[in-house]
């Protein structure tokens, strides 16, 4: 949404989005991070959402929070992770993303849930994810968010 006295662009906006999602993943999968990477790619995490947040649809909204929550999860971090996920299952279910998009959205709460430690939060969020995912349609997406849940402790 463009805001008053805003001094990028909806493009500008957007590429920077995009591009700091993709450097958040960069950061994800490499196996040596150290703490100024984490902390970098937290910083990215909420700087691309940011950015979505100003030319972004809900399904970027809703995938900005996701990958928050994640990075979150991945630093250890269950409360922040497991609101972002909330946010994230909110925006998908008020915007009717799909399937897709809500099992991701309960992957990232049954993630989070297990960073705290909360097994039988886990494991109800997990069923979820899995029933939902189960109706994805695309073969490659649904195979893509059950390989995902099978990483989840």
């Amino acid at each position: 949404m463009p805001r008053k006295n805003d001094p990028l662009s909806r493009a500008q906006h957007r590429k920077i989005a995009g591009d700091l999602f993709n450097y958040v993943w960069s950061l994800l999968d490499k196996k040596d991070r150290g703490l100024e990477e984490d902390d970098e790619m937290l910083h990215a995490a909420h700087a691309s959402r940011f950015h979505w947040g100003h030319a972004g649809t809900p399904l970027n909204l809703s995938v900005g929070e996701w990958q928050v929550s994640r990075v979150y999860a991945t630093l250890g971090r269950a409360e922040p992770a497991l609101y972002h996920a909330r946010r994230a299952l909110e925006i998908a279910r008020r915007s009717g993303l799909g399937r897709f998009y809500l099992g991701y959205a309960y992957e990232a709460l049954a993630r989070g849930a297990a960073v705290a430690g909360e097994r039988r939060t886990r494991d109800r969020y997990l069923r979820q994810a899995r029933v939902i995912g189960g109706g994805v349609r695309d073969r490659d997406d649904r195979r893509m968010l059950l390989e995902d849940l099978a990483t989840i402790p």
